[in-house]
């Protein structure tokens, strides 16, 4: 195919999508409204994963080492710790620190009769990296030399993982569930065009039209169809967010949300590919029924 009957292809495939404006905007309308869905969930899966994040960083254990444990053994006891794989920070707290933290969460007054007594140990504050590795890694701190005894949080361990794990899924399945409905919904809407479009296309395949000439207008249609509705979806997405954000943290002042602005250009990215893919899929796909038949087959004559 020549350059310039391409770009007369490309061209009338512009021209269909102003010509037919009204099925163009009821397809626009209902890709902008899956994208728009699209990106939401996956807001509001960064979201849940960024405070599921937070609970784990928070999700501390604490490593008791032995009572008669030297300062110098200590610090070689927290190397150690530190040296596991799935570990992702240590702190160290004293004797004296330790105390320190209890009294500022009891009161001085419990601990008056001690006087200068100290029967708490040297601790480790220890954080993971993958807390569906907690149990295994544990056994691997109480194995060291030196540590007493540890304050285990598998279960609070194992729901932040199953937390984290279904809103993957979740996300995942709203995601193909909406591209899948956004294909089928504009593949329809461009097939009633081309029915109402069939004698020109039957006129084309009389006269000896291949196959790819009929079919790039349409799916030229179906990618301008596209790129229109990521356009829109991604200004739509950020407003609604953005309304949204500023609702929440009226009411929730502790809430640190993900910033539209650090990932707006990326759903814009995204959005654009996803927009064009699903497009041209959709006018690809309407078309195959009338590339079957020849001319007055289409018609129905």
């Amino acid at each position: 195919m020549k350059i310039t009957g391409f770009g007369y292809l490309i061209k009338e495939g512009l021209k269909n999508v102003w010509n037919n404006r009204l099925m163009s905007i009821a397809s626009i309308c209902v890709l902008m409204s899956c994208l728009v869905l699209t990106g939401s969930a996956v807001l509001m899966s960064m979201n849940v994963d960024l405070m599921v994040q937070k609970a784990i960083a928070q999700n501390e254990t604490r490593v008791f080492l032995d009572m008669d444990i030297s300062r110098v053994e200590a610090v070689y006891v927290g190397r150690d710790i530190e040296a596991l794989e799935n570990v992702k920070s240590v702190k160290y707290l004293s004797k004296d620190d330790t105390i320190k933290e209890f009294k500022s969460y009891l009161g001085e007054d419990i601990f008056d009769h001690m006087k200068d007594d100290n029967p708490l140990p040297d601790v480790y504050k220890v954080t993971m990296e993958d807390l569906s590795k907690y149990n295994e890694t544990v056994d691997k701190i109480e194995a060291i030399d030196g540590v007493d005894t540890i304050s285990t949080r598998s279960g609070t361990a194992k729901k932040l993982t199953s937390v984290n794990n279904l809103v993957q899924i979740l996300s995942i399945c709203i995601i193909i569930a909406l591209a899948v409905i956004s294909l089928f919904i504009i593949s329809n809407t461009l097939r009633a065009t081309m029915h109402s479009r069939r004698f020109e296309i039957s006129i084309m395949k009389s006269v000896g039209a291949t196959d790819a000439f009929v079919r790039i207008p349409f799916v030229v249609e179906g990618m301008v169809i596209g790129l229109i509705s990521a356009i829109v979806s991604t200004g739509a997405l950020y407003f609604l967010y953005s309304g949204v954000v500023g609702i929440v943290l009226n009411i929730f002042k502790f809430t640190d949300p993900v910033s539209i602005e650090s990932v707006i250009w990326y759903a814009l990215a995204i959005f654009v590919i996803a927009g064009i893919t699903i497009g041209a899929l959709s006018g690809f796909i309407s078309i195959r029924k009338y590339l079957k038949k020849e001319g007055n087959e289409i018609l129905g004559w």
